[in-house]
């Protein structure tokens, strides 16, 4: 209820005593409507946050996948995608990709390719989901195939952020994708980092006089005003 959501500055103390979190990021051309489709399906209950810092709007968002909950921060890229590129910040840590193209403008599905080489890059494990959103102009692009998803045998959802055609399914697909991955991901580089955090934590119980360095607030949550 908004009477239980924190004002902005506060801290909401619910979104820290959650089970798990999991961060899913959208990639995708500019006005393919990646922000629109988070705020249809988050309606009322979100708060978006800009990032400046990092050129980005984080959106928290409270799930619950088999019985636990799940703090889901989903990350959106607040113009940074004009660039045809985005930062490795953007991608650090995440577990599933929602990439976004509008069914109006070949252009943002044949720039698929290149959103998707990038995250492999930097992401080669984790889950992607391909949206064609907008189909509320036209039903009848549903009847297409588009042989992108099938190449790299990628889910595809038909879907619109204006009537809301499959936006809700599309995210808890994808927290549920984003949670799974988490819990199983054999992926190398989450391995690293696993082992580093680890070593850091075990340098603290140790009394190391090392400046703290709890950076992660700076990347994965809202600078301090």
């Amino acid at each position: 209820m908004a009477e239980d959501r924190a004002r902005p500055g506060e801290l909401d103390q619910t979104k820290y005593d959650a089970d798990d979190s999991v961060k899913i990021i959208c990639l995708g051309d500019s006005a393919v409507g990646k922000s629109k489709l988070m705020e249809r399906f988050l309606m009322d209950g979100f708060r978006p946050q800009q990032l400046s810092t990092y050129a980005l709007t984080l959106y928290k968002h409270m799930a619950t996948v088999d019985g636990k909950t799940v703090l889901v921060d989903f990350w959106d890229t607040a113009g940074q995608e004009r660039f045809q590129s985005m930062h490795a910040s953007y991608y650090h840590k995440a577990h599933a990709c929602i990439m976004v193209f509008d069914v109006q403008r070949k252009v943002t599905y044949k720039n698929l390719h290149t959103w998707y080489t990038e995250l492999r890059e930097f992401r080669p494990e984790i889950p992607c989901i391909v949206v064609a959103n907008k189909i509320d102009a036209d039903i009848k692009v549903t009847q297409k195939s588009f042989n992108f998803a099938r190449k790299f045998s990628l889910p595809l959802y038909f879907v619109s952020a204006a009537d809301g055609t499959n936006v809700v399914k599309l995210f808890n697909d994808a927290i549920r994708l984003a949670v799974s991955y988490k819990q199983n991901s054999q992926d190398f580089m989450d391995e690293v980092l696993q082992e580093l955090e680890n070593f850091d934590l075990e340098q603290k119980a140790a009394g190391d006089p090392a400046p703290d360095r709890e950076q992660r607030g700076a990347v994965e949550g809202p600078a301090p005003s």
